[in-house]
């Protein structure tokens, strides 16, 4: 299988107004979105984005409403075309493409997952599913049964011939979801997909999303507001406000090194042991005198649990092989989990 692409995002600018390429400059020069659209009626929704989205990964891009990620989405498969920069799909430039190849581009590579569901209320739900197979020119039983398949995955076996209104709402997002997949595109786009739903409902989503993508190893680009949905499933994350890029990196690196008091104000509520390594934390290098060992790679809130159960107060942290790489105290673990940390 070949190894999934990256997306590039460089210098990308978008004005909105009827003079935006003319703007650029000015933004450029550092008038701000409020000066831009008092003195010019211009809407900067895009500034400087520079941004590496991993192949095989899930970036997530998060902010307020306002804070321009949803036009940052619809950029990558040229919804809304940029005013300035470039969005690199391996070597394509997604911004250059001509019409015919932004079609192809649309039909195969990528795949769209609404908040708003955009099922198709006249159709069922194997209907929905096909439905990107058939703008591909697939259809018939090799298209039913390529859906069925995805149906099945994402839990809907038996409502294959339930028309929307039939279903809840999560439901109905999982038919989204298997009409994505369904399609077989490299990148998944979701924007504010699981939004509209309730809380228990969206941890379920989530968990089925982070189960497909253990195996499928999609380019995935989610987009949310709510900073535990993006802890829990991005790889990497970007935050965004007034449409530039405040910081991005790993969850980890997010809640441990804020990059200033409005991601500080962002992160002061998140359950730290959700979120940090065990390896983040511990003596790199010593070894403890215990029977106990923790696993690289898992949560703090897994180690305090492992930790309570035995009643050991230190442990060493090991890798795969067994091969110890430090150690870790119940004492160091609590705090991490409570408290900012300096390593």
């Amino acid at each position: 299988m070949a190894e999934p692409h990256g997306i590039e995002i460089k210098n990308l600018y978008k004005i909105f107004g009827p003079d935006g390429a003319s703007m650029v400059e000015r933004v450029i020069n550092g008038m701000s979105k409020q000066e831009l659209n008092e003195k010019h009626n211009h809407v900067l929704g895009l500034n400087d984005i520079n941004i590496s989205m991993p192949g095989g990964k899930i970036t997530v891009v998060m902010g307020l409403s306002g804070s321009g990620k949803s036009t940052l989405i619809r950029h990558i498969n040229r919804l809304i075309d940029p005013t300035a920069g470039e969005v690199l799909y391996g070597e394509q430039d997604v911004c250059k493409m001509s019409t015919s190849e932004l079609r192809e581009f649309r039909r195969h590579r990528t795949a769209m997952v609404f908040q708003k569901f955009a099922l198709l209320p006249h159709r069922t739900v194997m209907q929905n599913t096909v439905y990107g197979l058939e703008i591909q020119g697939i259809s018939g039983k090799k298209a039913e049964a390529k859906a069925a398949q995805w149906i099945s995955r994402v839990g809907l076996d038996g409502f294959e011939d339930n028309y929307p209104n039939q279903l809840s709402g999560g439901m109905q997002q999982r038919v989204g979801l298997a009409r994505a997949l369904t399609n077989d595109a490299d990148i998944l786009l979701m924007d504010e997909a699981f939004s509209a739903l309730d809380p228990l409902i969206r941890m379920d989503m989530q968990t089925v999303l982070l189960d497909l993508q253990q195996e499928l190893h999609k380019t995935i680009v989610f987009i949310t507001h709510d900073l535990d949905e993006a802890l829990r499933l991005g790889d990497k994350i970007a935050i965004l406000r007034d449409g530039a890029v405040i910081q991005q990196g790993s969850g980890q690196e997010i809640v441990l090194r804020p990059a200033d008091e409005y991601i500080s104000n962002f992160v002061q509520e998140v359950n730290r042991g959700r979120v940090i390594l065990v390896d983040t934390v511990m003596d790199r290098g010593e070894v403890a005198e215990t029977d106990m060992v923790l696993q690289q790679g898992i949560l703090l809130e897994e180690a305090a649990k492992q930790f309570a159960e035995s009643g050991h107060a230190i442990a060493n942290v090991v890798d795969k092989s067994g091969k110890p790489l430090g150690s870790l105290s119940m004492q160091q673990a609590i705090s991490a989990m409570v408290t900012p940390n300096s390593h």
